[in-house]
């Protein structure tokens, strides 16, 4: 490299934000992940004897994916590629397949093929890859945050190894930090800026595990500050680090895995009886920008899932809470919305309900179905009464306690088992009376299934 050309190269660098400039030189410098890169774990033993397989890094943005495969492209002898799903196509896709064909078949060199964000390649695209990873034309490095197994065509998958990022601990992200102040080539070192404890931890603590962003915002706060001296450095308090983020961004994918474990997180808490749990997660999704009117849907679902006629004013209160938010939206719904999580957090719970449907449901799906009895036909049209219908019907509030033991369904069969929680315990006891009451009529045993 000539003169110019080192000059121009260094130029470059120093354009790069703070979080590009660091990322690590080394695997001795890669910061988490030690479940699948410690010392004897899987990925370090491929990279240290050369051996990568078509591989996939799954995890959320900032946790080290593209540095890891950058590091990748020093250890393997084989030709590195990279392209990036967002701003390629399949003409540039073949392009590289084609001159890796070339090379495997001129040269016997294989090539590794990065491709950053392979979720945005669809299934069409995802396709065009798989005759050449099959034959081990390329070995591929897929980056994603979305889930694999729902963004990527089932063939890819089943031919790679998958390596699930965790997001970076806080401990983690403060030692990178730390490692960016006093690093005087690619980091912040020349300024000569201190960071006190609080505003590290600040800065760990509000960037959720994404190294990027707490780089990028430590980068914002010393620059914000003059230059100071080895011998009397500038201070980075905790004032200047909140300053560096003014609205925390917190990472959620609508259509992702965030969505549908978050959900999944709000409607346990509930079920699980701990409101305090179910109001951080009904926080999160109303935070990172969640329609409303998706969770007042899913809080009415709860209300008759898991609380039932345990307590029948959850599905009340619920309903209510869905209509407030459809009437007033954001972010006054907040209000009703934590109210009817609250509420069905703490009331007693039964699954009765949905059990009593779903066993009725599998009998109709699976037996012959039964027929109406005669009796409880429609009885109100001309020429119902020459058919027999309505014939032997007895009106139940012409009985003592509106209650007559008439059989509704031909046959004995037991779908609704009430809990001896809440309203559901004075429903079972009223229920217990009337099937008493129907297999004596019957001549039969009332613990009959």
């Amino acid at each position: 490299m000539g003169l110019f050309d080192r000059q121009e190269q260094q130029a470059r660098d120093a354009a790069k934000p703070l979080a590009a400039r660091m990322r690590p030189r080394s695997l001795d410098e890669f910061t988490g992940q030690q479940h699948f890169l410690g010392e004897g774990k899987l990925l370090r033993r491929m990279l240290q004897a050369d051996r990568i397989s078509s591989i996939l890094f799954y995890g959320p943005p900032g946790c080290g994916k593209t540095s890891l495969a950058e590091l990748i492209a020093q250890h393997t002898q084989c030709k590195f590629e990279r392209l990036n799903a967002a701003a390629s196509g399949v003409k540039d896709l073949r392009t590289v397949l084609d001159e890796a064909r070339s090379r495997v078949e001129t040269t016997g060199r294989r090539t590794v093929l990065f491709i950053d964000e392979l979720h945005r390649f669809n299934k069409s695209q995802q396709d065009v890859l798989l005759p050449d990873v099959e034959n081990g034309v390329i070995r591929l490095i897929g980056a994603t945050t979305a889930n694999p197994f729902f963004s990527l065509v089932a063939p890819l998958v089943s031919r790679s190894q998958i390596f699930e990022f965790k997001p970076l601990s806080m401990e983690d992200i403060k030692g990178l930090l730390q490692r960016a102040l006093v690093d005087d080539e690619r980091g912040l070192g020349e300024r000569h800026v201190t960071a006190t404890d609080e505003a590290l931890t600040f800065l760990a603590d509000i960037s959720d595990g994404d190294a990027r962003r707490a780089l990028n915002a430590l980068e914002i706060g010393v620059l914000s500050l003059d230059s100071g001296t080895a011998a009397a450095p500038q201070v980075l308090d905790l004032a200047v680090a909140q300053e560096s983020i003014q609205k925390k961004a917190i990472r959620y994918d609508a259509d992702g895995d965030d969505h549908y474990d978050a959900a999944s997180a709000l409607i346990k808490s509930m079920r699980g009886s701990d409101p305090d749990a179910a109001i951080y997660w009904l926080a999160r999704m109303l935070e990172a920008g969640e329609d409303p009117r998706f969770l007042a849907r899913r809080i009415m679902i709860a209300a008759a899932e898991e609380v039932g006629n345990a307590d029948p004013m959850a599905l009340v209160l619920a309903q209510s809470a869905a209509a407030t938010t459809e009437f007033v939206g954001l972010p006054e719904c907040r209000i009703p919305l934590a109210q009817a999580v609250t509420y069905i957090a703490l009331a007693p719970k039964s699954n009765s309900a949905i059990k009593a449907i779903d066993a009725a449901l599998a009998d109709v799906r699976s037996h012959s179905v039964l027929p109406v009895p005669v009796s409880l036909k429609d009885s109100h049209y001309r020429g119902a009464a020459q058919l027999g219908h309505g014939e032997g019907y007895q009106y139940s509030h012409n009985f003592p306690g509106g209650f007559v033991p008439d059989d509704y369904l031909g046959v004995d069969r037991r779908y609704y088992e009430p809990v001896d929680r809440g309203v559901e315990a004075e429903m079972s006891k009223r229920l217990e009376t009337y099937r008493a009451a129907r297999a004596e009529r019957r001549g039969g045993d009332s613990t009959q299934k």
